[in-house]
């Protein structure tokens, strides 16, 4: 027998999660971000399932070729762009966006001779230091770009904002302020949005907005869920109970005795461990559900198992369904125990847990 361990991708929640969206940002046109694996979701499974965005947005030439090969026609924008001259001709044959972050990229456009037009985007630096153009050289790569035949004259202007998830913060502020002196009165649909400008930025919201963890129920707002604001979880990761031991007062439990028993005590054994990608950094206390019952877990998260304590959970028996994150019990909060955010824990899976669907 396969192991206990399962993700299931609700589709159901997916879709349900672009419509809110579209209900937050009416008017604006959606990028639907699928990097990651589709956020550790399935890329194609996604892109499926979301087919009534009006673009993807994607990390690299890599997951453009895999949506292509799955049938998807929508626009496909690789975030990073190029990455060398050979991959203006992929970008061609696959029908792909740029954006164009560096000089270098407009110098092999520059340079390069097939005459067909390539959509791309401009991206801004307006503060969070990683890729984009400085504003002051804004302006001059947008005339660079508008004087190539070979690119197409309908440029995308885009930015990334460092830290929209705290809504008060100056900096988000700010970077709107650079991003709107560096391109005023220059044509180009706007994309600034990324999930939490959408919640808490209106004016960054432009003709495009970018949402990637909202898409998959995931807020990144400290001390929020997704279904805070509406959204549903599209992952359900859950394995059972395959032992419930008694365990005496005194005893410790787990690697290295980090957690002794207050009292004899009932504790059980779930098949998931950071094998599975369940973080070992999550704390005693941890929650999970037994049978649909709150439960934390106590001694280390080791490979292949977790140690649970049950005495909150009197019926409960061996077979039993554990669920370390879904509906009941989201992932922002386990996150949260581990010192780390949703996204990472949902993109963690590795190969061993089995993935199904649900139209829930």
């Amino acid at each position: 027998m396969s192991r206990a361990t399962s993700a299931t991708i609700h589709l159901g929640a997916l879709r349900h999660n672009l419509r809110r969206l579209r209900e937050l940002a009416p008017g604006a046109k959606l990028m639907a971000v699928v990097k990651a694996d589709g956020y550790g979701h399935g890329l194609e499974r996604v892109a499926r399932a979301l087919g009534e965005a009006d673009a993807f947005g994607v990390a690299c030439i890599a997951d453009g070729q895999r949506l292509r090969a799955a049938g998807v026609t929508r626009r496909i924008v690789v975030l990073s762009g190029i990455d060398e001259p050979a991959d203006i001709a992929e970008m061609h044959r696959l029908d792909l966006d740029s954006a164009i972050h560096h000089d270098a990229q407009i110098d092999w456009l520059a340079a390069d001779r097939d005459t067909r037009p390539l959509r791309v985007w401009l991206k801004l630096d307006s503060g969070m230091h990683r890729l984009g153009f400085a504003p002051s050289q804004a302006r001059d790569a947008y005339a660079r770009l508008r004087a190539l035949p070979n690119v197409d004259p309908a440029i995308g202007l885009m930015t990334h904002f460092a830290n929209s998830d705290v809504f008060d913060d100056p900096q988000t502020a700010a970077q709107l302020r650079v991003f709107e002196d560096a391109f005023d009165g220059v044509p180009g649909e706007r994309a600034l949005s990324n999930s939490a400008a959408v919640l808490g930025w209106p004016a960054a919201r432009g003709q495009w907005i970018r949402p990637g963890g909202l898409l998959y129920g995931i807020s990144v707002v400290e001390g929020r869920s997704g279904a805070d604001d509406g959204f549903r979880p599209a992952m359900t990761l859950s394995s059972k109970l395959v032992a419930i031991n008694r365990v005496a007062r005194g005893e410790t439990v787990g690697y290295a005795g980090a957690w002794t028993c207050p009292e004899d005590m009932p504790v059980g054994v779930a098949q998931i461990g950071y094998g599975d990608g369940y973080p070992r950094s999550a704390a005693a206390g941890t929650p999970v559900l037994v049978g649909g019952v709150r439960a934390p877990i106590v001694g280390r998260v080791s490979m292949d198992l977790i140690t649970i304590d049950l005495r909150g959970v009197p019926a409960a028996r061996i077979g039993d369904r554990v669920v370390l994150w879904g509906e009941g019990l989201p992932v922002e909060e386990v996150a949260a125990h581990a010192g780390t955010i949703g996204y990472e824990l949902t993109c963690g899976m590795t190969r061993r847990v089995r993935f199904l669907e649900d139209e829930r």
